[in-house]
């Protein structure tokens, strides 16, 4: 079998794009468009317009960015965009590029505004119709649009920017120059709408059940008869992707349960105990434990960890499905599909994006061979975490399963900074399996997003058990709150609870004798130290 180019199904919708000018709310802006029930992608500031429309978009967004319109070298908005009858709306940075662009005038007024900001409105327009005369936004700016090009109408202003939005109704361009996307501005959404449904006639009707609709005919149409191999992890994003791949092609499927040895307790159990149960999937499971540590062993970068897993996981992926043509005998085919639940933060994380900075590989988009020996089925590419859940939910995925806090691919082998070991990951498992024990027991399970604990396996540190000098290993907590892993912030926990678990851990975990807490937001920190 030849290696191939990788693929994946479209959606068929028209997108509302979002041109990234280095905002660090691009992500935001488009999971909030999609809150609004339609569907938006990311794109780079770097496209050309020609490029952008070879996409048809429904409607353009352009996001905030760090840059000056006037510095050397700032991102630009080639005025032919405002000319191909496609409705854009300007979100500060965006904003001001669209002024310029347009001819008017963008300057420094020497008063910066940031944070919570006053507004006053003087004309509703479409823009702010059924919004406060008086209202507050969150502003990021030290530029401010001084003069509305010809033809706009200035709808808004505030102490630092005499024109703080306006439109132009009958081309279909609007801006503002605060952040509508952030919840601190207190009708945002609102203003988000009304660009989407009101400015550029678009209906809220992007929803679980068109996506579900829209995958199952993309992936029968790019898998036909063909055999199908899933690699499940259990987790929420390989079950959703198994479950749709499932409802389009039924008994073509077989899902592959990868046991590599990296993860924490009671996770094959869960998989064959809930998602089986409940879905009648084919699984075959495979003890690959030695593969992977072997693999493993005598590597501490983390890229180099990550792609190894990756790696492994394809050879295994292959095995079985081998294993599965040999089972099928005459009656079956050969299996040509990987089905991976590889979302889009993955893809954005991985620099699968033109113009995307590679932040990490995930091990199932930068982490793949080169000569990888399937083409990849991703129905859940495009899909945002909650999306993901809500899809889940459509499809009748166990609660259990789609409510489960995300647990990376590469699994503990990630949360050892340091080489894989068996003996390091018993630790950690012990360690991981009380965090989670007194988290639930607690009742925080829906107040975080997940938890992370991390083993320091290359750090030691000084302590005092039973009386005696131990020289031990750190263990980290990481919870944090999250609606999609693009951003995060670290989880306020209850002292007491706190309290417990690390007082567990020291007394009943080996060579651990300190547990400390991770308070960094995402960013600048990644949820995973690795």
């Amino acid at each position: 079998m030849a290696a191939v180019t990788s693929t994946s199904p479209e959606h068929v919708a028209r997108p509302v794009l979002v041109v990234d000018f280095g905002a660090q709310y691009a992500q935001l802006i488009a999971r909030r468009v999609r809150e609004a029930k339609v569907y938006s992608e990311i794109v780079p500031h770097t496209w050309s317009v020609e490029k952008m429309l070879a996409k048809d978009p429904a409607a353009i967004i352009l996001s905030g960015g760090p840059s000056s319109v006037y510095a050397a070298g700032a991102p630009f908005v080639d005025p032919a965009l405002f000319e191909a009858g496609v409705p854009v709306l300007g979100i500060c940075y965006g904003f001001q590029a669209m002024a310029k662009a347009l001819g008017g005038d963008v300057a420094q007024t020497g008063q910066r505004e940031y944070g919570g900001t006053e507004v006053e409105v003087c004309a509703a327009g479409v823009l702010l119709a059924g919004t406060p005369e008086n209202q507050t936004t969150w502003m990021s700016h030290g530029d401010s649009v001084h003069r509305a090009p010809d033809g706009f109408e200035v709808l808004a202003t505030s102490a630092g920017s005499p024109v703080a939005a306006f439109e132009d109704s009958a081309r279909r361009l609007f801006g503002v120059q605060w952040h509508p996307e952030v919840k601190h501005s207190a009708h945002g959404q609102a203003v988000l709408e009304k660009f989407l449904y009101e400015g550029a006639g678009l209906a809220p009707d992007w929803t679980p059940g068109n996506v579900i609709a829209d995958q199952v005919d993309a992936i029968r149409a790019q898998v036909g008869d063909a055999r199908v191999i899933c690699g499940l992890s259990g987790g929420v994003d390989s079950s959703v992707a198994a479950a749709l791949v499932q409802k389009a092609v039924g008994d073509q499927l077989t899902c592959v349960f990868v046991d590599h040895g990296l993860l924490r307790q009671g996770e094959v159990e869960q998989v064959e105990r809930d998602f089986v149960a409940a879905t009648g999937v084919r699984l075959v499971v495979l003890d690959e434990k030695e593969r992977f540590l072997t693999a493993l062993a005598g590597h501490t970068d983390p890229e180099t960890k990550r792609k190894i897993i990756g790696r492994e996981f394809i050879r295994a992926f292959e095995d079985a499905a081998r294993r599965v043509v040999e089972d099928a005998g005459e009656s079956g085919g050969e299996v040509k599909y990987l089905v991976q639940g590889t979302l889009y933060p993955d893809v954005v994380e991985s620099g699968g994006g033109e113009g995307a900075a590679n932040i990490k590989s995930h091990h199932n988009v930068g982490g793949l061979p080169d000569d990888l020996q399937f083409d990849l089925v991703e129905p859940l590419r495009t899909l945002f975490k909650d999306e993901v859940r809500a899809v889940g939910r459509e499809l009748g995925v166990p609660e259990v399963i789609v409510a489960r806090q995300p647990f990376p691919g590469p699994g503990l082998g990630i949360r050892i900074i340091g080489e894989v070991t068996a003996e390091r990951l018993e630790i950690l498992r012990a360690a991981d399996a009380i965090a989670r024990d007194e988290l639930t027991r607690a009742g925080l399970d829906d107040d975080i997003w997940q938890c992370p604990v991390v083993l320091l396996a290359d750090v030691r540190s000084v302590g005092v058990q039973g009386d005696g000098r131990t020289y031990g290993h750190p263990i980290v907590l990481r919870p944090v709150s999250s609606e999609d892993a693009m951003t995060a912030d670290w989880t306020r926990l209850p002292y007491d609870v706190l309290q417990v678990i690390s007082t567990r851990i020291t007394n009943e975990v080996r060579d651990v004798n300190r547990v400390v807490l991770d308070v960094t937001s995402k960013p600048p920190a990644t949820i995973e130290w690795e």
